[in-house]
């Protein structure tokens, strides 16, 4: 191998990755840690990561620091970033999903609105947002209702976007929910992804902080579905290596090779403050149609585009 890394690509604690590309550079964004709102990464290579500060300072009106979390970024066809986000609605005890603007991927990200983009008071509430442009241009937005905080099933949404990314328009629909034994009590965490003119729809399931946190997918027939789910799930889950990984964010390359990024434990620290969830990378084919996560891997492998 002319260029080699080896997991993880980023040692500190960065849970919950979504990242953009733009001129080059890879952004990653994460949850919140003890100084910054979103957490904010950048690579050239998606191997060596740079600490490049807090993409928003301030979350919006609706909302009370401290529990910002999985963020996404997207860019509009009017070349503005919309970033979408979790975070405590100061109104009740529930987390809901706010959207910030920035003219660039490094923010400062800005929400002037003072009520939520989303938020199923009556689900729980509503997280981890995520973004996704079609074919034909139309925006869609991917997310979690969080019922597991009131003892409730979740399920996985999507509804289409306004152009401009800050607002949903058309039909609320329900793709998936947690009815499989190993989800247990939580789905979460969903990136709609094309492949081949087919959809697939990622996700998280089980409980985060524990080694049973683990990746599937579900094939979807229009963004909007039906999705089904599939029968080989997980396809990440636990090693000797890396424990609970998840919240996974699939990335294409120019020369069409794909990447999963996501966040995983030390095996001995499960649930720990420090180092907490780390940020692994490893490649992925598709295999008569099917996803093959090629991890979690602790050994060399060759660097993205060698």
């Amino acid at each position: 191998m002319t260029g080699s890394f080896t997991n993880p690509v980023y040692l500190e604690n960065f849970p919950d990755p979504g990242v953009v590309s733009a001129d080059g550079t890879w952004y990653a964004y994460g949850t919140n840690n003890a100084t910054a709102n979103v957490p904010l990464l950048t690579s050239t290579d998606l191997v060596h990561w740079t600490e490049a500060g807090d993409a928003l300072p301030e979350v919006g009106r609706w909302a009370v620091r401290g529990n910002t979390w999985a963020p996404e970024v997207v860019r509009t066809a009017a070349g503005k970033y919309v970033l979408y986000y979790t975070a405590r609605w100061a109104r009740a005890d529930r987390q809901c999903i706010g959207a910030a603007v920035s003219d660039t991927p490094y923010g400062p990200f800005t929400d002037a609105s003072d009520e939520p983009l989303i938020c199923q008071d009556d689900e729980g509430g509503s997280i981890d947002a995520s973004p996704y442009t079609h074919t034909d241009g139309t925006l869609y937005l991917y997310w979690k209702n969080d019922g597991n905080h009131i003892g409730a099933p979740t399920h996985l949404y999507g509804q289409r976007l306004t152009v401009d990314g800050l607002a949903l328009t058309g039909e609320r629909t329900r793709l998936l929910t947690n009815d499989k034994p190993w989800q247990v009590h939580v789905i979460e965490a969903p990136q709609m992804v094309r492949h081949d003119d087919r959809l697939y729809l990622f996700y998280s399931a089980n409980a985060f902080d524990s080694d049973a946190y683990a990746v599937g997918y579900a094939t979807c027939q229009t963004p909007l579905g039906p999705c089904a789910d599939a029968a080989e799930n997980p396809i990440l889950k636990s090693t000797p290596a890396a424990a609970g990984p998840g919240h996974s964010y699939l990335i294409t390359l120019a020369n069409g090779s794909n990447w999963l990024l996501y966040h995983a434990w030390p095996p001995d620290a499960v649930g720990s403050i420090s180092p907490g969830r780390q940020l692994w990378l490893d490649p992925v084919d598709w295999v008569d149609g099917r996803p093959v996560v090629h991890g979690p891997t602790a050994t060399p492998q060759a660097t993205p585009g060698e």
